[in-house]
């Protein structure tokens, strides 16, 4: 994108000469693709205020509803404009020279064989095969100090390769991004959020021959010749479907996630964002799931969700969808979708107790009825509200889940719940 900067920084002081009305009408389309592209380019990369920037300037140039702001004005804007993208175009520049790596090879005479030791590891396709780990039995404080202090050394020895670098303890701290953190672990505080550490002897205690511990002063891992399994799933066996037991029968919080692509959207948007891939997820889950560490549930007057032990986070839901979650949560033994008829004046109480309006019945109806698919939107919509604000590791304690043809329940035990 560099060098459109410049072609569009030209095009815009040139509109400050006496140019036919076509040039403009051209200048403000090439300028909203453009900017458009940068937008989203920006947000991409999580600056959010140069996206938000960008996307402003793309509606601004528009060509479709012309903003009518007279010639001075516009004059104005393109040359402050031109100016903030020539000083991109010098950044970026900057910042593609200073990660740069010049890599001169040795000489025949002075270059050393170097065999591959093919020291094993139990990592059981952890690490991608795109990723190098840096590993050390002792640590190498020169080292250490000049990667911490220019990371672009390895980042630029890693494109030049083909290959992404992992130094431990830059990558712990890259990864300590606070909604990572809380979403990966809603426990932990900011005290707790500072003391996670990690060195580079932490992939040693992986070694399929611990003694080779010893041969290892300094090196990397790479994959060699992994095969990655399938999902870990097991895939629903095609069958007729019995109309009484159609909810049941098509049951499963996974799949309504794929299947109910609208409800989901907004979640595995952010989900996509928050998780690591690779050696990074690995560590995630090594590091800050030392415990299944499940936070008390507290259920208010007026209904709102609570969880007091992940820093007093509240699980939003919509009214009828909150009120099918109340009603799991009040029968622990759980609820077979076959039986669901049989609360309908429960789950009408526990929806609203004033008074309900025909559209209101219908919707309550329509969720305990078996042979519809309304019961199977709800629980989606249930756990779309736990997974997006924390981790499946634990959030699958507090949706509804269960196996076909047995009743649905929440995990979560109940000395863990409170009502007010």
């Amino acid at each position: 994108m560099k060098q459109f900067y410049l072609i569009l920084a030209v095009l815009m002081l040139l509109c400050l000469a006496p140019m036919p009305y076509g040039y403009f009408q051209l200048v403000r389309f090439v300028a909203m693709v453009v900017f458009g592209l940068m937008a989203y380019q920006y947000y991409c990369r999580n600056k959010t205020i140069a996206a938000t920037t960008f996307s402003v300037l793309a509606l601004l140039f528009q060509p479709i509803y012309k903003i009518a702001l007279g010639r001075t004005t516009w004059n104005v804007i393109d040359v402050v404009v031109a100016a903030l993208l020539i000083g991109l175009y010098v950044l970026e520049k900057r910042l593609e020279k200073k990660t740069a790596v010049n890599y001169q090879p040795l000489p025949p005479q002075d270059q050393i064989k170097i065999e591959d030791n093919m020291i094993e590891f139990k990592l059981d396709g952890k690490l991608s095969p795109k990723e190098l780990v840096y590993v050390a039995s002792e640590e190498d404080k020169t080292l250490s100090e000049l990667i911490e202090k220019h990371p672009e050394v390895l980042e630029g020895w890693g494109q030049m390769i083909g290959f992404h670098i992992i130094y431990l303890p830059l990558l712990i701290k890259k990864l300590k991004d606070k909604r990572v953190l809380q979403y990966r672990a809603p426990h932990l505080n900011d005290v707790e959020s500072s003391e996670i550490t990690i060195g580079n002897d932490f992939l040693l205690q992986y070694l399929e021959n611990p003694s080779d511990k010893e041969k290892i002063k300094q090196g990397f891992i790479r994959t060699e010749d992994i095969h990655r399994g399938d999902d870990g799933k097991d895939k629903a066996t095609t069958a007729e479907c019995d109309s009484a037991n159609f909810a049941d029968d098509n049951f499963s919080p996974e799949e309504q996630e794929e299947t109910i692509n609208e409800l989901m959207e907004e979640v595995r948007e952010r989900i996509g964002k928050l998780r690591q891939r690779g050696i990074a997820e690995y560590l995630l889950e090594q590091l800050i799931h030392p415990d299944n560490r499940l936070s008390r549930l507290f259920i208010t007057k007026d209904w709102r969700i609570l969880l007091p032990d992940y820093n007093n986070m509240e699980i939003k839901m919509e009214p009828l969808v909150k009120a099918v979650y109340l009603l799991f949560l009040r029968h622990p033994e759980g609820i077979t979708f076959k039986q669901l008829p049989d609360y309908r004046e429960e789950l009408t109480r526990i929806y609203n107790q004033s008074g309900l309006t025909d559209r209101a019945i219908q919707s309550i109806e329509d969720v305990t009825n078996p042979m519809l698919n309304s019961i199977n939107e709800k629980c989606a919509r249930i756990r779309a509200a736990f997974v997006g604000q924390f981790d499946e590791y634990m959030a699958k304690s507090y949706y509804i889940d269960g196996l076909r043809g047995e009743a649905k329940k929440i995990a979560l035990p109940r000395n863990l719940v409170t009502w007010e």
